[in-house]
């Protein structure tokens, strides 16, 4: 049991906005896009192929029908026919055009027909995705107690986990700069080697930790990545 210090001012480090309004976010992008998948599973798919079946009838049934008016001399008995039904027809006795149906009712020149596959996919894709924005929301609610505490000679994780600054023998500090997350390797009363997260992002001043720390650290500490040579070939030198 590590012993406080009471000239030492302890340091407890909440969850920050910023983490909040991350997965916030994420959770709402998650939860709109499991019900678009859910929405063209149960309505846009299947209109799609009502589009796609409907391009069949006109190119099967209704041009035919057409042409064999046009054979027979009774264009105009089958342009009034399909004047009272609601088909297509071209003007002055011109073949119905797919593109102007189409066009006139806002649907895509080529539409697509999707398999009774790919309709399920949407459905199995948009429960998964909604399950993960939910997960999402929960581990958000999860991590809203949790607080990063720092005494006099150690801290205590986010887990409840008190490591010692005595017990931390290699820091990582290299992704500090860019993501805020620092490293600290230590052994445990066990003697097992763990390794503890420093997070700055997520934990509102845990900068402050991490330089308590390496206030009272003589272990190893990794600042910078090791620099890589550019090519393998050792420069040339001048002969003798």
């Amino acid at each position: 049991m590590v012993s406080p210090d009471p000239t030492v001012e302890p340091i407890e480090c909440r969850v920050s906005t910023w983490y909040f309004r991350r997965m916030g976010i994420l959770s709402g992008m998650l939860l709109l896009m499991g019900l678009y998948f859910l929405y063209d599973g149960r309505y846009g798919y299947p209109a799609a192929n009502e589009v796609a079946e409907k391009k069949v009838w006109f190119e099967q049934e209704l041009l035919k029908s057409y042409d064999a008016a046009k054979a027979l001399g009774r264009l105009e008995a089958w342009t009034a026919e399909a004047s009272a039904n609601g088909w297509p027809f071209g003007k002055n006795g011109e073949a119905p055009r797919w593109v102007s149906y189409a066009a006139a009712n806002g649907w895509p020149e080529k539409p697509h027909r999707y398999t009774e596959r790919e309709i399920t996919e949407q459905f199995w894709w948009g429960g998964g995705t909604v399950l993960a924005a939910m997960a999402t929301a929960g581990l958000m609610l999860f991590n809203r107690r949790r607080v990063l505490r720092c005494g006099s000679g150690h801290w205590i994780t986010p887990e409840g986990e008190t490591v010692s600054f005595a017990d931390v023998y290699r820091i990582d500090k290299r992704p500090w700069d860019h993501k805020g997350l620092a490293y600290a390797w230590h052994r445990n009363s066990e003697g097992r080697e763990k390794r503890a997260v420093i997070d700055d992002l997520k934990f509102v001043g845990a900068g402050r930790i991490l330089d308590r720390l390496l206030a009272n650290f003589q272990g190893e500490l990794i600042e910078k990545a090791p620099e890589v040579e550019e090519s393998g070939e050792k420069p040339p030198t001048d002969a003798a």
